[in-house]
């Protein structure tokens, strides 16, 4: 059985849950979870833990993602997206590339982001899709996102094709529909494609027909968001049992202890140089 992190390009029509429940399949274990969860009609970059890498999706980086986008005017549908059925058109007026691109360019930066009422957000212990479903409107907290890129690709008569790098926690459909209000009409995504999470890369992903045990990356060297702090044996029974650590010096908020390569712990920084035990990996 094999244990690691996988890089899945998702194809359209897949709920992120019914491609981990594919791979639990196609390896033969039981432990399988994701990190970043990719709507149906979306494709691309999603990060699966296998066997014991699941344990290591909660710190892996993905402050910064990627997507390219399609967006149509004229027509919306209540999840900005066409898993719901058109609700409302408006006349697109006239465009050029100069206006959409500047009108892309105004997403630059941090801003506050209403999360849509078809999202798995929780709100009293349930999920805000299911509220949809039942046809209740939430009340909801704004979230702080930030847009580090946006750049118009392609733009003919009434679809408007672009590409983002935002942070964690955007709803790309909603910049999709807010971009459309700032034209002067109404839209939803056609099509989402996620590129990047984080350093990684879709580039290096594989289709669920093609993945193989050869293609799970070491989960220890997928870490990047902590110092890595080589133990020795004589540790090796204290960090298990999960012992408080002096280390040598402040290696910042989050450690990961380390034995010949493979991590062991996560420890979290008490005060100074001493540190507590947050989770096992072994």
């Amino acid at each position: 059985m094999g244990n690691g992190i996988l890089l899945l390009d998702k194809e359209a029509g897949f709920t992120s849950r019914q491609v981990d429940s594919l791979v639990q399949k196609t390896f033969g274990v039981k432990r399988v979870g994701h990190l970043g969860t990719l709507d149906p009609f979306a494709t691309g970059l999603l990060l699966v833990g296998v066997g014991s890498g699941t344990k290591y999706l909660t710190y892996l980086d993905d402050g910064k993602k990627s997507y390219i986008a399609s967006l149509k005017l004229g027509e919306t549908t209540s999840s900005f997206d066409p898993e719901t059925p058109v609700i409302g058109k408006k006349d697109v007026p006239p465009l050029d590339e100069k206006t959409v691109s500047s009108a892309l360019a105004s997403f630059l930066g941090k801003s506050a982001q209403l999360p849509p009422m078809t999202s798995a957000i929780k709100v009293n212990g349930e999920p805000l899709y299911k509220a949809a479903h039942k046809g209740q409107e939430v009340e909801r907290t704004s979230r702080q996102i930030e847009v580090f890129s946006i750049n118009l690709v392609k733009f003919e008569k009434d679809v408007i094709v672009f590409s983002c790098t935002v942070s964690r926690g955007t709803y790309i459909r909603v910049i999709g529909a807010d971009l459309a209000e700032r034209l002067g009409t109404v839209g939803y995504l056609t099509s989402l494609r996620r590129l990047s999470i984080g350093p990684f890369l879709l580039a290096n992903a594989k289709k669920i027909s093609e993945a193989k045990e050869t293609d799970l990356l070491d989960p220890t060297v997928c870490i990047t968001t902590m110092k890595h702090v080589e133990i020795d044996d004589t540790c090796l029974a204290k960090v298990k049992n999960g012992v408080p650590m002096d280390l040598d010096q402040d290696y910042g908020e989050k450690v990961l202890l380390v034995l010949h390569g493979n991590a062991i712990s996560v420890y979290k920084r008490f005060s100074g140089t001493h540190y507590l035990a947050e989770r096992g990996l072994f």
